[in-house]
């Protein structure tokens, strides 16, 4: 069996891989979208499923978040003494003035798909926490310790302390123990292990952009100190050559793009043992658009296949650093991979698919749900989509480059601030809305366009359509950084193109709100249903439908 990467495209960032038996778990990254901390499973490595969220009944308040805070690099963790699994997750609350400041918990469930335990407050040094479970029953905390002081080194130092996981906060002190095990600095997401006699430390370092890694050291105590790898570089990256960038806190490093690669940004590892006895590291990635450094669909996760050499060292099987898109998959396995990730939902069941998130706020029935109108999808409008408090979105990642996502939606509205429709959406200030709204002028319903970039709201007053009946089929076609808009309208049959070539190439992790030489986000691509109503929230929108066809 091959595994094909990304084995989960669109957003899946910061992959934390288990195993419990012989099935396997990933937990990753969600930022400001609801409900927070995606959890796939797989059998095989190579096909994994989205069984569902560890932070869906409000426990984290997502409000007012600005891109990339939110919801950071989930840790999960499985303890094998009272058979317990474990998420640690950093909530990060404020990133200006380079100040960042992040609270870490912890939560526990007997069963994967949860109920989940009320968080339990771990500290708020840094971010990216990460529970080691010792063989003598002690429990360890991995973290960043984020540096603020001029003249020390930034980010800072990744510190181990001893967790009370029934009581919160640590036990003892905080030992700094590197600042990274290579020159491309910029150390987090530190994660310990245990092989034969020593203990080692994950981490990711390079920066979140095209010079991230993954670095590797180890040590005989777990609080060091710790012998870096003895190649001075990492053991995965998308971009072997030799980067120096100590005290650089972060960058997108534009200058390590791999252009003999199509995987760029590898980093941010998890390590895995298989029941048959072999190694893998799940780690992000990155795909940009084709002579572009922009990546709509963010950070993904990936799989590459790991082997120990004889002097007790963790390197990819095929002796290189370089990440690949393809690997050898699990011995004795010959699943294949089927990458199917469409999208189809008529609405029949009273749950809508799991596949559905929202920025900034939970998910609730008094605004969205399948019972009001029996086989319709009923969404109450609220804010605009510029809101970071109450928009009236749902949305699901865009995995494809090439891909159509389509719906219909019946709609009346009386005012022109009530809408109602489809689109792609990046983050509040970062989105493309076809919708049906009022007009005063035809005193009748409308089909338009309204465009949301870096702030910046853009009406296409130029394009409108009436529409009888109050009912239309959206649909948006993405190629590869472009959008086409279409629609169909009552007793038609066949698409009719109202807008060509929307240039939406800036939804992307490059294209959004971020300084030269910056990402300005972490999040990804997002196709959405929602509605708007600044008029008297009174208004809803049924949608027949929700569809995604990758090509």
């Amino acid at each position: 069996m091959t595994i094909k990467n990304p084995i989960i495209p669109g957003m899946a960032p910061d992959p934390s891989i288990i195993r419990v038996e012989e099935t396997y778990y990933i937990a990753t990254s969600t930022f400001h979208w609801n409900p927070a901390v995606q959890i796939f499973e797989s059998k095989d490595l190579a096909n994994w499923e989205l069984i569902g969220y560890a932070l869906e009944n409000g426990e984290v308040n997502l409000r007012g978040t600005n891109t990339p805070a939110g919801v950071w690099a989930p840790h999960l963790s499985y303890d094998p003494e009272t058979k317990k699994y474990w998420l640690a997750y950093s909530h990060m609350l404020n990133m200006a003035g380079r100040e960042f400041n992040s609270d870490s918990y912890a939560m526990w469930a007997d069963d994967i798909r949860g109920p989940w335990s009320e968080p339990i407050y771990l500290t708020s040094i840094g971010f990216d926490p990460a529970i080691y479970h010792d063989k003598d029953g002690k429990k360890y905390v991995a973290i960043l310790e984020w540096e603020t002081r001029q003249g020390y080194q930034a980010p800072g130092h990744i510190v181990i302390a001893e967790v009370d996981l029934k009581k919160g906060g640590i036990i003892g002190e905080w030992h700094r123990v590197t600042h990274g095990f290579t020159t491309r600095g910029c150390a987090e997401a530190p994660q310990i292990y245990q092989h034969d006699d020593y203990y080692y430390l994950l981490i990711a370092a390079g920066g979140t952009g095209y010079g991230h890694d993954v670095e590797i050291g180890r040590s005989k105590n777990v609080f060091g100190p710790y012998e870096p790898h003895p190649s001075g570089e990492p053991i995965i990256t998308s971009s072997p050559n030799h980067l120096f960038s100590l005290g650089d806190p972060d960058a997108g490093h534009f200058e390590m793009y791999n252009p003999n690669s199509l995987m760029q940004k590898a980093g941010h590892g998890s390590l895995v043992e298989t029941h048959t006895g072999e190694f893998y590291i799940a780690h992000l990635m990155s795909r940009p658009l084709s002579g572009e450094l922009l990546n709509p669909l963010g950070r993904e996760t990936s799989l590459q296949k790991m082997t120990w050499t004889a002097d007790g060292w963790l390197e990819m099987a095929d002796g290189s650093n370089l990440a690949k898109m393809e690997v050898e998959g699990m011995k004795d396995n010959d699943a294949e991979t089927i990458g199917n990730f469409d999208i189809y939902d008529d609405f029949s069941k009273e749950a809508f698919t799991k596949k559905f998130m929202t920025p900034y706020r939970e998910q609730t029935v008094k605004w969205a749900n399948t019972t009001e109108r029996p086989g319709y999808l009923r969404i109450h409008g609220e804010n605009s989509f510029f809101s970071q408090n109450n928009p009236a979105i749902l949305a699901t990642r865009a995995t494809s480059f090439d891909y159509e996502v389509d719906t219909k939606v019946v709609f009346q509205p009386v005012h022109y601030s009530e809408t109602a429709g489809l689109g792609l959406y990046y983050d509040s200030n970062n989105w493309l809305y076809v919708h049906l709204t009022y007009s005063e002028e035809k005193n009748a319903t409308i089909l338009t366009v309204l465009q949301a970039k870096l702030g910046t709201r853009i009406e296409y007053v130029n394009h409108r359509v009436e529409v009888p009946n109050h009912a239309a089929n959206l649909k948006i076609v993405y190629n590869h950084g472009y959008a086409d808009i279409l629609y169909k309208l009552y007793e038609t049959d066949h698409w009719t193109t109202l807008l060509q070539k929307i240039d939406v190439k800036y939804l992307s992790d490059e294209g959004v709100n971020g300084e030269p030489g910056e990402i300005g986000g972490f999040t990804a691509l997002f196709n959405f249903l929602g509605s708007v109503d600044a008029n008297q929230h009174q208004s809803f929108a049924d949608f027949e439908y929700y569809q995604v066809k990758n090509q």
